[in-house]
């Protein structure tokens, strides 16, 4: 018994990756491989993307059998088709086989090739391949981002299921998850079914055997034409609308039966035979409720053998469950597989693949910014280093924050700003690198960061036990608010304050200058201390002496 529930847990997870999407036009399966043709306008990124969705990958033709399997599945149709063939590299390569080009499974593995005359050896040549029937399916460079006819999509599975036998008028449909079917396939994947006319039996392949009707109710409603519930004894089994029973013969038909015993109990999913008597019973992912005859959804997914496989999780939904990757994985063939995350290049400077996920880092001389931590910020910790120029413009520098440049002969330096120096802080600051921390003495507590208020003797505020309170800065790049501190830091840097020093010394000399030359003109030539007392009396200025 725990074999087969284990075969069928297998089966649901396979089944839950192909559930929907594109059907295919046709199919062919042959060996452990099945193969199906899309008819639809795609190019080669759109039509490869579809085939990994249904858990494949566009169709390779290494052998005459895969050239055979062609004309089956294209001898009817017309345009060209994609298969999954292309280059990657810049130039071809006449001296391989393929030509410097290579199969989507990323090798280059081929006991046939069939490529068409004219071959283009030039670096600009077309980088994918397409085959048609016009001219016998030879391969054919082409522009990948323009759209074929249709492609190809080939999948492999590691157990099938032979087709089944059929008695002297009995005719045998089958249906494969791949959402294309018929009746003279030979080799079925699991979790392919098959009905037998007339009798209407059905069967699951699962695991390379054929189990008949009805089994788990979680696929495909164990195979019931109308709903599938487990009964008393724990076995699935079919039931129909009121009015109606299960065949005997087939154990999954409705049939039409007089005085219903069962309309009477009114039951909301399912009415069961028991002894002489009848009672309700509920849909797989339901159980009864109290009333005897409700059925209330209960979390499948506390079945921990439900979606076994490594990466996968059970997401429980009404009346059932799904089989579902975690977060940075992609179901394909059945597996979930991580998602290179770093292909769609979300860091600033390096990327690092993770299994389901990813990490950034930065370049030596920057860091995580911790407001966006796929992104990096200049970074020095330390009293100065060489600044960030532009290599086009080497006047053109960046320096982190709480950082001035300086030029040196043929450098650029950053050096570390002292913001205690502009009294950002009410009390007591110490500086940092490109930062500041300010505190406050014992008896008074930091408010907004900068400020230091008394705190009340009833208080019981972190400084009343005489601690010292701390708080980082408008520097620091942790998420902490700006304290708006109430003197700003000058944003002259240093050679620009000594290139204003230079120049207001200059103007006062200039000044002197002209002031002498129009006394000069004057003939106003007097002794050095008459010309003193005349100006004082002039201007009505007196010496006063300090009163200290």
């Amino acid at each position: 018994m725990k074999d087969v529930t284990r075969l069928f847990v297998v089966l649901l997870t396979f089944l839950m990756g192909r559930a929907g999407g594109m059907v295919p036009d046709s199919g062919y399966c042959i060996g452990n491989q099945c193969f199906t043709v899309y008819q639809v306008d795609h190019d080669y990124m759109a039509a490869q993307n579809q085939c990994g969705d249904d858990g494949g990958h566009l169709m390779t033709v290494r052998s005459t059998v895969a050239r055979d399997v062609l004309s089956i599945l294209l001898g009817n149709s017309v345009g060209r088709f994609w298969i999954g063939l292309h280059r990657t590299s810049w130039c071809p390569d006449d001296a391989t086989p393929l030509k410097g080009f290579q199969w989507v499974t990323k090798d280059t593995e081929s006991d046939y090739i069939n490529w068409a005359p004219g071959f283009d050896s030039s670096c600009s040549s077309h980088r994918c391949v397409s085959v048609s029937k016009v001219d016998d399916f030879k391969w054919s460079q082409e522009p990948c981002d323009e759209e074929a006819a249709g492609f190809l999509c080939e999948h492999t599975f590691t157990q099938t299921c032979k087709s089944l036998d059929a008695e002297v008028g009995e005719t045998v449909t089958y249906t494969t998850p791949l959402r294309f079917g018929g009746e003279d396939l030979l080799s079925l994947p699991h979790g392919s079914t098959a009905i037998r006319m007339p009798a209407e039996t059905k069967y699951v392949c699962a695991e390379a055997q054929w189990l008949q009707a009805p089994w788990n109710c979680e696929i495909f409603e164990g195979g019931c034409e109308y709903k599938c519930a487990v009964d008393s004894n724990h076995a699935p089994s079919c039931y129909c609308p009121a009015g109606q029973t299960v065949n005997p013969a087939n154990k999954v038909t409705c049939e039409v039966i007089p005085d219903d015993p069962c309309v009477s109990l009114r039951c909301a999913h399912a009415c069961v035979q028991k002894g002489a008597s009848y009672e309700c019973f509920c849909d797989h992912g339901f159980e009864l409720a109290q009333d005897g005859r409700s059925c209330v959804d209960f979390n499948d997914c506390t079945d921990k053998r439900l979606c076994p496989g490594e990466n996968f999780m059970c997401l429980n939904t009404v009346g059932g469950f799904e089989c579902v990757c975690k977060g940075g994985f992609r179901l394909i063939d059945g597996k979930c597989v991580d998602v290179d995350e770093c292909v769609s290049a979300p860091c600033e400077h390096i990327c690092n693949n993770n299994p389901g996920s990813y990490t950034c880092s930065c370049y030596e001389g920057y860091k995580e910014n911790p407001a966006s931590p796929n992104n990096c910020i200049l970074h020095c910790g330390k009293t100065e280093c060489v600044a960030e120029c532009d290599p086009n413009d080497k006047y053109q520098c960046f320096c982190p924050n709480g950082y001035v440049s300086e030029e040196r002969e043929h450098e650029t330096f950053c050096i570390d700003i002292d913001e205690c120096s502009f009294f950002y802080c009410d009390q007591d600051c110490k500086n940092t690198f490109g930062s500041y921390v300010c505190s406050c003495s014992p008896g008074y507590t930091l408010v907004k960061q900068y400020k230091c208020e008394k705190i009340d003797d009833d208080s019981d505020g972190d400084g009343g036990s005489g601690a010292t309170t701390t708080s980082n800065t408008p520097y620091d790049t942790s998420p902490v608010p700006n304290p708006g501190p109430t003197r700003k830091p000058s944003g002259v840097t240093v050679g620009a304050f000594v290139g204003i020093i230079v120049c207001t010394v200059f103007f006062v000399v200039l000044v002197v200058f002209l002031v002498h030359h129009l006394l000069c003109s004057r003939g106003k030539m007097e002794s050095a201390a008459a010309l003193k007392v005349t100006e004082e009396e002039a201007h009505g200025l007196h010496n006063v002496k300090s009163d200290t």
